[in-house]
């Protein structure tokens, strides 16, 4: 019998094509792309090699939508395995097999050789496998190992879920896909925009390199030797949520063309007006968001489609606001490609690892002890961690939508706060650096981040730093018939309608954050974008089924505070 209730998703009728149709790396597109998304045979590695069943990838082995979820065993130690065979003429030289991410360890083999491994649930990787292919049909094996070790950034994934802590996923959780590339290859674009004009600069391709821009705007061609190119962009058309405008570019490099995109948009810290403020394009702005644990009730860490991480834009723009704050969690690229197109802020959090503790981290901050030592680090989580903290800028480094970085959050493994953001900050000084969101605030970060519950918010403006709200809220609601949980219910205020709710999160705009605007207040972030199992303090069930808040009452309130934020500035 079924402990939780299954709840069903609008994104559910396109499950799996969308994923296999959708091209999973929007910046550096290819021609050459073949999805391995599909069917692949499970095995339990823990249980001699026993046969699980037929896999549905990308979704995470836990999830329904994997086909594999009702396994009476766990999935700390599986092996995926898949035959192929190329396409005639698909390869042109090279061939890379691209994974968006598997989680915590993954090991591929070849036709039996083993071709390589990596370390880490989050990001992307890639292996060249050329050497090992033979012709006609290839085997690939997939070993993967996730233990839940602490060591390796592992976000809010909890073996015992409850509360504040959700399932846990292993496995392969993102597209996986074929490409084939000549010998020689552009194998990243580092993209620096102005507010009128755009640097791009190419990594791998030819020696001798001549290289064409092909620009869509204005039908322009540009070409260059080296491996950079700067264009002042006439008539210059900025970014904003409002107006997210994208030029679409064709890079060429011998034999290797890509296709890729960039928006015109500063980020910065104006400290001399009245208040510090975060600016875009120059003007301080507002950043009015939501939490977002991008969790979904069909696959877990993965929406059935990208229709799922549509709905949450959408629905979070269509009631005023304009951020989403990616709580503990990298997206799949196509997740910060539909914030770019469809137009809203990314704040987005670097994944904790080290362990929690409830008692340091959460309740006597919440009650007002917000000073404290930082954590001791091994050797080995300081390399993950900072590793992947580093990867994960450089990940997001072209996206126009991600503007802000948290690196710790609520004291959860915090150690050598004003060391690591000062390294941060160098090497990507055009965002804004969090460095302690919630409370045990050191010396050095770009904002002062604080968060609210369980009282009214009472903020102090800093007089150097721009005063970010960066988690309140949390009010919790029940809908019936779309519950994950109902022997459990996690929120910080309880609510029994949604008119109840309605006028709640009003009161609370109005009284408490329309009035810490004057102060000084430039961004919040409410808790949260969705209900995610016990969490019923979304402001959408976690099927996205039913919006709880009215629209029209949130517009409004969204209205005065931009209003307000515009007069205090």
């Amino acid at each position: 019998m079924k402990k939780y209730k299954d709840l069903i998703t609008p994104f559910e009728e396109s499950a799996l094509t969308s994923w296999v149709s959708e091209y999973p790396r929007p910046q550096l597109r290819r021609d050459s792309y073949l999805s391995l998304c599909g069917e692949w045979e499970l095995f339990d590695a823990k249980k001699g090699g026993k046969f699980i069943g037929n896999i549905k990838v990308p979704y995470p082995p836990e999830s329904r939508l994997s086909g594999v979820s009702d396994y009476d065993g766990n999935f700390e130690h599986v092996i995926y395995k898949k035959k192929i065979s190329l396409p005639d003429g698909f390869n042109v030289g090279r061939l890379l097999i691209n994974f968006g991410a598997a989680d915590q360890i993954a090991k591929l083999s070849v036709n039996g050789a083993l071709v390589g491994e990596h370390t880490g649930g989050y990001l992307p990787f890639s292996f060249d496998i050329t050497s090992f292919l033979r012709n006609g049909e290839n085997e690939l094996s997939v070993e993967i190992i996730d233990t839940l070790d602490t060591d390796v950034p592992y976000g809010k994934q909890r073996k015992k879920r409850g509360g504040m802590w959700y399932t846990p996923t292993s496995g392969i959780w993102q597209p996986v896909w074929l490409e084939s590339v000549p010998e020689e290859y552009i194998r990243s674009l580092r993209i620096t925009p102005t507010t009128s004009s755009v640097t791009v600069e190419c990594a791998g391709g030819k020696t001798d390199k001549r290289l064409t821009l092909h620009l869509e705007a204005g039908d322009v061609e540009y070409k260059f030797s080296g491996s950079s190119i700067t264009l002042d962009i006439t008539e210059p058309h900025l970014w904003t949520p409002d107006d997210p405008y994208l030029y679409y570019f064709t890079l060429t490099d011998g034999e290797d063309t890509v296709k890729s995109y960039f928006a015109l948009r500063t980020v910065s810290v104006d400290t001399s007006g009245k208040q510090p403020m975060i600016c875009i394009n120059g003007k301080p702005t507002f950043f009015h968001g939501l939490l977002d644990q991008g969790y979904f009730s069909d696959g877990i860490y993965l929406p059935a489609s990208p229709d799922g991480y549509v709905r949450d834009i959408e629905v979070s723009k269509s009631l005023g606001f304009n951020m989403l704050r990616k709580h503990i969690k990298i997206e799949p690229e196509i997740f910060y490609y539909l914030c770019d197109k469809l137009g809203i802020f990314v704040f987005q959090d670097m994944v904790n690892n080290g362990r929690y503790s409830f008692i340091y981290d959460t309740a006597l901050p919440t009650i007002g002890m917000k000073k404290a030592p930082e954590h001791r680090a091994t050797r080995r989580r300081r390399e993950m961690f900072e590793s992947t903290a580093r990867e994960t800028a450089d990940l997001l480094y072209n996206h126009p939508s991600v503007v802000y970085y948290t690196i710790f959050n609520e004291g959860w493994g915090q150690y050598d706060a004003d060391r690591i953001y000062g390294e941060l900050k160098s090497l990507h000084p055009d965002r804004i650096w969090d460095s302690t969101s919630g409370w045990f605030e050191k010396k050095d970060s770009d904002v002062s981040s604080h968060h609210v519950y369980f009282k009214p918010v009472r903020l102090t403006a800093h007089a150097m730093r721009p005063l970010v709200l960066s988690e309140f809220g949390g009010y919790s609601l029940q809908i019936k018939d779309h519950i994950f949980n109902p022997k459990n219910n996690y929120g910080y205020k309880t609510f029994h309608t949604q008119a109840e709710l309605t006028d709640g999160m009003k009161a609370l705009y109005e009284n408490e954050i329309l009035p810490a605007i004057s102060g000084g207040l430039c961004a919040t972030v409410l808790t949260q974008v969705s209900d995610v199992e016990d969490e019923t303090n979304g402001i959408m069930t976690y099927d996205r089924q039913i919006i709880k808040l009215d629209a029209d009452t949130m517009r409004a309130v969204s209205k005065k505070l931009y209003e307000r934020f515009e007069k205090s500035n």
